[in-house]
C-alpha cells in the first residue's frame, strides 16, 4: 500500500473549513434518522417519546454544535495523521497512526460535541421543546456539568467507532487508489469508502450507543428511571431487557451512519480537494 501523501492531508484552516461543512451537512440531512433512532432507544419506547411527531426537535442545537465539533474533529485529526505519519512512515504503522488521529480527534470533538448532543436528545424525546429552555433548565437543575452528562460514555462510544472506521476508510481509499493506478481517489469514492467504513462501526458499536443514550436522557434528579455509570447501565440493561435491547435502533443506527459517512466524508474530501486544487487557505 502507497504511503501517506501530502495530498491526503488539509492544513489547520483547510480541515477547518472542509470539516465545518460537512458537518453542518449531515446532521442537518439526517436528523429525522438520528431522532427515530435516539426514540427507540429511549426507556419508554418509540411511541412514548413522541413516535414520527416533532422529529426535528433539537435541530437548532445541532446546527449550532455541527461546524465546530466537526471543524475541531478534523483539525485534530489532519494534524495527528501527518504528524504521526513523519514520525512512524513505515505503511505497517499506518493504521496506528489512523486509530490515533481519530480518537485524538474525538476527544477534542466530544468537548463541542456532548453539551449539544444531551440538549439535542433530551428535545427529541419531548422532554424539553425549545433549545433555550434546555439548557436554562439544565444548568438550573444539573449545574453547568449537566450538559456534559454522558461525556465519559461519548467518548467510551466514539474512540472504539472511529478506531474501526478512520483505518478502514483510509485503507479502503488507498486500496481504491491502487487498483486503479493512481495516487488519489475522487471525493465520490472516498464518499462510499465512508459510507462502507461508518455502517460497519456503527452495527458494532450499537450497544455502546444505547448506553449512551440511556445515560444522556435521564436526568440528575431522576430516581425509578435513572441511569449512571457505564458498567451499572449495561447490567440494568441486561437483566431488565435482554441483551437484544443493547442493538435497540441498530437498523437506524447503520442506515443513519452509512448515509451520514458518504455525505460527511464526501463533502468533506470534496471541500478539501477544491480548496487544495484551487490553492485555497493555504
Amino acid at each position: 500500500m502507497a504511503r501517506e501523501t501530502r495530498s491526503d492531508i488539509a492544513n489547520f484552516r483547510q480541515a477547518l473549513v472542509a470539516g465545518g461543512i460537512a458537518g453542518t451537512a449531515v446532521d442537518t440531512v439526517l436528523f429525522p434518522l438520528d431522532t427515530i433512532k435516539t426514540r427507540l432507544q429511549s426507556r419508554p419506547g418509540f411511541y412514548a417519546s413522541g413516535g414520527f411527531h416533532g422529529i426535528y426537535s433539537g435541530l437548532t442545537s445541532v446546527i449550532i454544535g455541527s461546524a465546530p465539533g466537526a471543524s475541531v474533529f478534523f483539525v485534530t485529526y489532519e494534524y495527528l495523521k501527518g504528524s504521526l505519519s513523519f514520525l512512524f512512515p513505515d505503511t505497517k504503522y499506518l493504521p496506528l497512526v489512523h486509530m490515533a488521529a481519530a480518537s485524538g480527534g474525538e476527544m477534542a470533538a466530544c468537548v463541542v460535541r456532548v453539551p449539544t448532543e444531551v440538549i439535542k436528545q433530551r428535545m427529541q424525546t419531548k422532554q424539553y421543546h425549545r433549545t433555550l429552555s434546555a439548557i436554562r433548565s439544565i444548568i438550573q437543575y444539573e449545574g453547568i456539568l449537566g450538559l456534559y452528562r454522558g461525556y465519559l460514555i461519548t467518548i467510551s462510544r466514539e474512540i472504539p467507532f472511529a478506531c474501526l472506521q478512520f483505518p478502514l476508510y483510509e485503507f479502503l481509499k488507498r486500496f481504491v487508489a491502487k487498483h486503479t493506478d493512481r495516487t488519489r481517489i475522487n471525493p465520490w469514492e472516498a464518499a462510499i469508502c465512508g459510507s462502507i467504513s461508518g455502517g460497519t462501526a456503527a452495527a458494532i458499536t450499537t450497544p455502546l450507543d444505547v448506553i449512551k443514550t440511556r445515560i444522556m436522557l435521564s436526568s440528575k434528579h431522576q430516581t425509578i428511571h435513572r441511569y449512571s455509570g457505564i458498567v451499572g447501565t449495561l447490567k440494568r440493561i441486561w437483566s431488565e431487557e435482554g441483551p437484544r435491547a443493547l442493538f435497540s435502533g441498530i437498523g437506524p443506527r447503520v442506515m443513519w451512519i452509512s448515509i451520514g459517512g458518504y455525505i460527511f466524508l464526501g463533502v468533506y474530501e470534496k471541500v478539501k480537494k477544491a480548496l487544495q486544487d484551487n490553492r485555497l487557505l493555504i
